[in-house]
């Protein structure tokens, strides 16, 4: 099984010595953190800055002008045929690196535009093959399946609840830093209820044990920790979802992270495999017929927007493709014949 953590990026970011010049890529870390963006979104522009030096031999990006950002997204493009999204990620992370780091704006680069990403439709489980995924997976990862489904989570947001976050007796889920930092309420299903008692009732077992060894959470905000200082060695900041392995951080201090997401991943796309659909069904297909379902429910859509934690509502209209099925939707013309 992978081990998900890694050290933390706060240990590798100390105050510079005085006499130490920073590097360009503990200069971009800074810009970034400076800026409060998500660890992902630093990670993403971190990998993008260097491919793009990587890709002009190593050549310092002060030297590097716009017909290199336009070679280099051209090649993305051409020959390494990426997605449009992932090219436009790219370009993300140059104007980031040109704008608030080499402080030198890109100008108009001929020929390049932010690539257009067509709208897809989205794949939905209908009931039965949602019982049958559900019944291919090991009772944890059921768990996590149902979830997902039940709450319309995200993989991650799924992944990082906190025992403080769920509350068995309102049947609610607090998720806290979703996507864009935002927080949001969703239902816990009555169907988990007793599962997830169960469940962590048995990760309390493992906190007692991990307590007593010195085996700490990670994931607590350096600012949070400053405030409390034990939070993460306290039950409520515990992952519901930990890891079965622990880790040593850059501080000598061993921690247990929450399950790796490729883990999840993998037994789903096992699951669905062994369910026999040929749908190209992700775990995010999960969410996807989360939102389906409570449209063809008749739930309000302003309702299905606050539960997926959309702050547009034009997100959440992708979803009304259900409006074409059943009595009232669209009849095909071949039906009168």
């Amino acid at each position: 099984m992978p081990e998900p953590p890694r050290i933390p990026l706060t240990h590798l970011m100390g105050p510079p010595a005085p006499d130490r010049k920073l590097r360009l890529i503990e200069i971009v870390r800074r810009r970034i953190r400076e800026r409060r963006f998500s660890r992902r979104t630093e990670e993403a522009y971190i990998h993008w800055i260097r491919r793009y030096i990587v890709h002009h031999g190593r050549r310092h990006p002060r030297d590097l002008a716009e017909p290199e950002v336009r070679a280099f997204l051209s090649s993305l493009a051409v020959e390494a045929k990426v997605a449009a999204s992932t090219q436009n990620q790219a370009l993300a992370a140059l104007t980031f690196l040109y704008d608030h780091v080499l402080e030198r704006p890109l100008t108009r680069i001929e020929g390049i535009t932010p690539a257009r990403r067509q709208p897809r439709i989205p794949t939905v489980l209908n009931d039965g093959e949602l019982r049958r995924i559900l019944a291919a997976l090991e009772p944890l990862y059921r768990l996590c399946a149902m979830l997902m489904y039940g709450g319309g989570l995200r993989l991650m947001e799924c992944l990082r609840l906190r025992v403080k976050d769920i509350d068995c007796d309102r049947r609610e889920i607090a998720v806290h830093g979703g996507k864009g930092d935002k927080d949001r309420r969703v239902p816990l299903p009555e169907v988990c209820a007793e599962s997830m008692q169960r469940h962590i009732r048995d990760q309390q077992k493992r906190f007692d044990h991990d307590r007593r060894l010195g085996i700490r959470t990670t994931g607590i905000a350096d600012a949070l920790l400053r405030k409390y200082p034990s939070a993460d060695r306290e039950w409520p900041w515990r992952y519901v979802f930990a890891a079965r392995r622990t880790y040593v951080d850059a501080a000598g201090i061993r921690r247990r992270h929450h399950l790796h997401e490729t883990v999840l991943q993998r037994a789903f796309r096992d699951a669905v495999a062994t369910a026999g659909i040929a749908k190209r069904a992700t775990c995010h297909s999960l969410r996807h017929s989360f939102a389906t379902h409570l449209l063809e429910q008749g739930a309000d859509i302003r309702t299905v927007q606050e539960l997926l934690g959309h702050s547009d509502v034009r997100t959440t209209m992708r979803y009304t493709h259900v409006l074409n099925r059943g009595r009232l939707g669209v009849r095909s013309p071949m039906d009168r014949l």
